[in-house]
């Protein structure tokens, strides 16, 4: 049988010619859920072809919520790592955010268990994530081609890992965020892509060295993209052609795409009562919808603002805020949210933490706008659900995408931030707001765009 691949290099169908027996894949993402997702998603996608057997890689304390709600065809083999003096190792939603990296150092002593593993497993394919830069080479020697499977967008990158962004400095000059805030040589001319001093310097850590090799975050993700067989982004070229363009030519690779990846499917999840009974009470589109998903935490200062923001933009809201886990959330919110917040938006507001039906609730006919932290995959759930997208991005590539949708595609508003910082006040909230739910219905076109965007994928 064969496995059609559309490769960016000359737009033509590739066939990868296998044998009669079925093509086994093994997914190896990386061990936050914000990665493993689109790892499932994609699992589920290709499991559903005739003659593909998937094996999914991950912790086994990962397993049962990927299992649950994550949604992984039952199918679907999952074989648990081992973790040499990491035995607690889980995800970073357990890790507060400035151990994270320890997840990474994690992975790179499961070495030898992997390279036994895909021994025995002998598959045709591996797709692994950025931080297993040694997966590539380990690969090879077992004559297994790998996928270096980018959960990010191409936008995000094409503007930090390629080898133009090093190229331009002099000699023994180091990477500073001034450097960062302008994008690297030859860039696509169609983009006004840049960034600003806030965004920048969050991206800085990326050149920061740890671990025992001591490696920096920008240097895996540039040996694994050098050295992998294919680059594979959960995008299409009607989104980010121009982008995935000078990727390709960057690395003198065929570029893989799997179109964006949201479950089409008829679910049979249903709504909780509690969402159902209360979004019954208000018209069609006309509830906002707030959430960072689960790895992403807002101060006390932007809690207070949002929350004001959302309060005064006098329509119904649902605020989902989410913290550390060696945190009480409910002690959390009740300390953050502006004192009689709960009282004043009762009757309009709802406040929630922990685990959300994101996909259901988008899909609810009283939902209209989603205020949101700009992750691809939410973004692209948004869109296919027809939700008015203001965008509040608080790191990495959260920045690109906001701008991908907001600048490129028109398709959704970022909120208004100083540029130094990022700092942003309720009223850059209500602004936003207004624009895409009050302006955006006088104007029913504005969606036109974003709609299309999708069917073309």
């Amino acid at each position: 049988m064969g496995i059609t691949l559309k490769s960016e290099s000359d737009r033509k169908e590739k066939e990868v010619k296998m044998s009669n027996d079925e093509v086994h894949i093994v997914m190896f993402p990386f061990l936050a859920f914000g990665h493993i997702s689109p790892f499932v998603q994609l699992s589920n996608k290709l499991f559903s072809q005739t003659r593909i057997r998937i094996t999914f890689l991950s912790a086994s304390s990962n397993i049962p919520r990927i299992r649950s709600t994550l949604n992984l065809n039952p199918s679907i083999e999952i074989v648990p790592l081992h973790f040499p003096n990491h035995h607690d190792t889980k995800s970073t939603a357990e890790l507060p955010p400035h151990l994270a990296e320890n997840l990474v150092h994690a992975l790179d002593l499961t070495q030898t268990h992997v390279r036994s593993l895909l021994s025995q497993l002998k598959p045709h394919f591996v797709f692994f994530d950025f931080a297993q830069n040694w997966l590539p080479k380990l690969a090879s020697e077992l004559g297994i081609k790998s996928v270096h499977f980018s959960v990010y967008s191409a936008i995000s990158d094409s503007y930090i890992t390629v080898p133009s962004r090093f190229a331009s400095l002099e000699d023994g000059k180091t990477i500073t965020f001034q450097d960062l805030m302008k994008p690297p040589p030859g860039y696509p001319q169609s983009s006004n892509l840049f960034l600003n001093e806030f965004e920048a310097k969050d991206f800085m850590f990326l050149f920061k060295r740890f671990g025992e090799k001591l490696i920096s975050g920008y240097e895996r993700v540039m040996q694994s993209l050098s050295e992998c067989s294919f680059v594979l982004f959960k995008s299409c070229k009607e989104m980010e052609g121009p982008y995935l363009d000078y990727i390709e030519n960057q690395f003198k690779k065929p570029i893989l795409l799997t179109g964006p990846l949201v479950p089409l499917e008829p679910s049979n999840d249903v709504l909780d009562e509690k969402w159902s009974k209360w979004l019954e009470k208000f018209p069609p589109k006309s509830v906002i919808l707030c959430s960072f998903g689960s790895e992403t935490f807002l101060n006390d200062e932007q809690i207070n603002e949002l929350a004001t923001g959302l309060e005064l933009t006098e329509l119904p809201f649902i605020l989902v805020l989410n913290f550390p886990s060696n945190l009480n959330a409910e002690n959390e919110l009740e300390r953050a949210l502006p004192k009689g917040f709960l009282e004043r938006v009762r009757e309009r507001g709802f406040v929630h933490t922990g685990w959300l039906q994101q996909q259901l609730l988008l899909k609810h006919k009283s939902v209209g706008c989603y205020v949101c932290h700009g992750g691809f995959s939410s973004v692209i759930e948004a869109m296919a659900n027809d939700c008015q997208l203001v965008l509040l991005p608080f790191k990495g590539d959260q920045f690109f995408n906001s701008k991908l949708i907001a600048l490129d595609l028109e398709a959704g508003i970022q909120v208004n931030r100083r540029d130094e910082d990022g700092y942003f006040g309720k009223c850059d909230i209500v602004k936003a707001v207004k624009i895409v739910m009050v302006e955006g219905d006088k104007d029913p076109g504005k969606n036109i765009r974003k709609r299309a965007i999708y069917v073309n994928k």
